[in-house]
């Protein structure tokens, strides 16, 4: 019996039962940093892997504002918001679209289908400047598109009552309410963007099963549950621009600067807290000039 007591502690004692933890436990063995996109990237221009992702995120904002603004209207003329979707449902349309869209797209064009993911992902050096602002354009064109067919279908007269599905700045509400809102909402999308789909924390959690798409449109769901009464939420200027492009009203257009600036500040800070605080990147000794 006294044997067996001792076999117990001393294998105790081999196998302890401490583990390391937070950055202790995290080993990169199987990945490999990246070396960071050329700023300039003319080789591109001759690639059809380039267009095709252009058409892809032009192609996925179509859908998206097709879909949301078709929603938005809906619920703009119902008598009353208990008797459509409402604010709730508005928010599933737009996250479930960026869920769908962003799988579909993902591994054609990264499934940006934002300008402010993309100058994100380009402030990272994930994308050259070159396929950063055709990707731009396209989802801004795309955009537009979408919403002139849900103008087609909706009709002249009832599209305006309902403003179109135009963001603008809610009564009760500043512009630095409008501003902030847009730039914490579109920070933590981007944020999310980056975080889920992050190759060094898929090759060190590899036991977390991570499907990128649905945190990110889980993301896009809750920031328009909390800022719809705020500014309609944006959190993404192509959306806010094909709306009123074809709305084309003067108070569609008073506020648009805050639907460019606000995501693109937050999504500045978004790259740089992922980027500095999250992955060390300028303390890391793997990292790239």
């Amino acid at each position: 019996m006294e044997g067996k007591e001792e076999d117990v502690r001393l294998g105790a004692n081999k196998f302890s039962e401490r583990q390391p933890i937070g950055t202790a436990a995290q080993t990169d063995k199987d990945y490999k940093e990246p070396p960071p996109a050329p700023l300039f990237e003319p080789g591109e221009l001759t690639s059809w892997s380039f267009y095709r992702a252009g058409i892809a995120e032009f192609v996925a904002t179509f859908l998206f504002l097709y879909i949301t603004i078709l929603t938005v209207m809906g619920v703009n003329r119902s008598s009353s918001k208990c008797a459509s979707v409402g604010i709730q449902g508005i928010a599933w349309a737009f996250g479930g679209m960026i869920f769908a869209l962003v799988y579909c797209t993902a591994g054609i064009s990264g499934g940006h289908i934002n300008p402010a993911v993309t100058f994100g992902l380009f402030l990272a050096r994930k994308l050259s400047l070159t396929r950063a602002l055709f990707y731009m354009v396209m989802q801004c064109l795309g955009a537009i598109c979408g919403a002139g067919v849900v103008k087609g279908f909706e009709g002249k007269s009832i599209y305006e009552v309902n403003k179109g599905g135009a963001n603008t700045v809610a009564h009760g509400y500043t512009k630095g309410d409008a501003l902030g809102a847009e730039i914490v909402g579109t920070f933590v999308l981007v944020y999310t963007v980056f975080s889920a789909t992050d190759a060094k924390r898929s090759a060190r959690d590899s036991h977390v099963p991570i499907l990128a798409p649905l945190p990110i449109g889980f993301a896009v769901f809750l920031v328009h549950l909390a800022t719809i009464p705020i500014t309609g939420t944006s959190i993404n200027p192509a959306r806010s621009l094909g709306a009123a492009v074809i709305y084309n009203r003067d108070h569609a257009w008073d506020d648009m600067w805050i639907f460019w600036v606000g995501p693109f500040i937050g999504a500045a800070l978004a790259a740089v807290y992922h980027q500095v605080v999250i992955r060390a990147m300028p303390f890391s000794r793997k990292s790239y000039v």
